[in-house]
């Protein structure tokens, strides 16, 4: 996928952060944009700015853990546009909290949207993709899907299932010998809307939480990530690390080996006595 002008390109989580500035960086490299979100109102302001790129695009509300309407939306879009050549499975959520004090449902909630939405957009879209003759799925995981974090379970356990997922799929592309490339993406720390979003169970807070998040460890913005995951599709990586922090901890984890879960450990109880009031 060296050139995206007239590919037809679908986009899930368009209403903010990376699914915007995607939205929008691929818009004024002429693609014909399909975009989806749950949000109405930020997904109506993504579609004003590809709109101002020149681009075609279709908008849709969409709820990527319903699965039978991400079906159903495949069919709409290649209804309107004919074909598609590109997916980027980008929606997700966020939960922080300790397994002993998270609810199933909190858990549940976060793998339906964060792991089986990924599956049923490349499951809905993969036949047209093939169709198409020159396809390619992206598929978003995370640094949580390289490493594990205490408080994170949800979370990293939807991650380590799209790395495997994905990381399954390529090779079957390749197998098949079908015209599709297959890429999944590990951003770091991002300045997105996620942190302030995500939901918190136990003694964590959501707000404090966030602020945390976009003060100390949220380093690249999302138009440097939507840069960075494009460059990444355009030279067809398997594997596409965004933000220096995922790529110094990624190989840190290779290193280290298992002894990185004892360390993390450590570092993580040591900051959350300091955060303790006195």
């Amino acid at each position: 996928m060296k050139d995206f002008h007239d590919k037809v390109v679908v986009i899930t989580g368009a209403g903010s952060g990376m699914g915007r500035d995607l939205a929008v960086k691929l818009g004024r490299m002429g693609a014909k944009l399909a975009i989806s979100d749950l949000n109405p109102d930020g997904l109506a302001e993504t579609e004003r700015l590809v709109r101002e790129t020149g681009a075609q695009v279709h908008t849709q509300i969409l709820n990527v853990a319903e699965r039978e309407s991400v079906l159903e939306y495949a069919e709409t879009v290649v209804a309107h546009y004919g074909t598609v050549n590109v997916i980027f499975n980008n929606a997700g959520i966020a939960h922080h909290g300790e397994i002993e004090r998270t609810e199933f449902k909190d858990i549940e909630r976060v793998v339906d949207v964060d792991f089986w939405g990924v599956v049923n957009g490349t499951k809905a879209f993969l036949p047209h993709i093939i169709a198409s003759g020159d396809g390619h799925i992206v598929n978003t995981s995370s640094l949580f899907g390289l490493l594990s974090e205490p408080g994170q379970a949800a979370y990293n356990a939807a991650k380590f299932a799209v790395r495997g997922f994905t990381e399954s799929l390529n090779q079957e592309m390749i197998v098949a010998k079908h015209p599709v490339k297959v890429s999944c993406v590990h951003p770091g720390g991002i300045k997105t809307a996620i942190a302030r979003n995500a939901t918190a169970s136990g003694d964590h807070d959501a707000q404090s939480n966030a602020a945390f998040f976009d003060r100390y460890l949220a380093r690249t913005t999302s138009e440097d990530a939507a840069d960075t995951i494009i460059k990444g599709v355009q030279k067809n990586k398997a594997r596409i690390l965004v933000g220096t922090d995922a790529k110094l901890l990624d190989i840190w984890v290779r290193i280290v080996a298992s002894k990185y879960q004892w360390i993390t450990a450590k570092v993580t109880a040591a900051a959350l006595s300091k955060a303790a009031p006195k």
